[in-house]
């Protein structure tokens, strides 16, 4: 057998080899994915459960047209309905929109892991200080306060990782929008709290998106 040869044998069985070890990384990956599947078709996941339960108003300032100032504290509760999936919350934010307009500062919830069956419960601060809105934004607003009520959309962005034994998936975008109803008529619609603040008990549960 002359060098040629032998070289060319050698390529082949390391081309060979290597089609082996392709095919095999292959299978593995494949079968994987497959008993990731049937795990998570068996388990059947269900989204997390929010409710807005309730939102105590501190400040809600419109006397400068087409400025808004607000404060509020709201409580959030979120459980996890399921038995065998616990759910990281890698990344929450919270704002409170006004006819489809920002009228917060974003808040971040500090990140948490949820386990199976488990709530929690969050209390954060939302604020807005001379916030620009639009005109007719400002003249509902008006007439909203005078009617005794406005109509605010709580949300809530970010992403999130499901839990599985020892799996853990990648992230998710998770987005939550709980709507609240604020009477802001007499003081008797709600419970005077601190100084001057209002908090009014709500109980309204939220819509999930995943």
């Amino acid at each position: 057998m002359s060098y040629k040869d032998c070289g060319q044998h050698g390529y082949n069985k390391r081309r060979r080899r290597f089609k082996r070890c392709c095919a095999g990384l292959l299978i593995f990956n494949f079968i994987l994915l497959v008993t990731i599947l049937i795990v998570w078709a068996i388990l059947q996941p269900s989204k997390p459960r929010f409710i807005l339960q309730d939102v105590t108003v501190f400040n809600f300032n419109n006397s400068v047209p087409n400025v808004f100032s607000s404060s509020f504290q709201v409580t959030v509760s979120s459980r996890n309905p399921n038995d065998k999936i616990g759910i990281y919350y890698d990344r929450l934010n919270i704002y409170a929109t006004y006819r489809n307009q920002q009228i917060t500062f974003s808040t971040l919830i500090p990140p948490v892991y949820q386990g199976h069956k488990d709530v929690n419960v969050w209390s954060p601060f939302i604020y807005g200080t001379e916030v620009p809105i639009a005109p007719y934004n400002s003249l509902a607003l008006d007439q909203d306060k005078n009617a005794g009520s406005v109509f605010l959309l709580l949300k809530m962005d970010g992403r999130v990782r499901w839990k599985v034994g020892t799996f853990i998936s990648g992230r998710y975008h998770f987005y939550v929008r709980c709507p609240a109803f604020i009477p802001l008529g007499p003081k008797n619609n709600g419970v005077v709290v601190g100084n001057n603040a209002i908090k009014y008990q709500l109980l309204q549960h939220c819509k999930v998106s995943v």
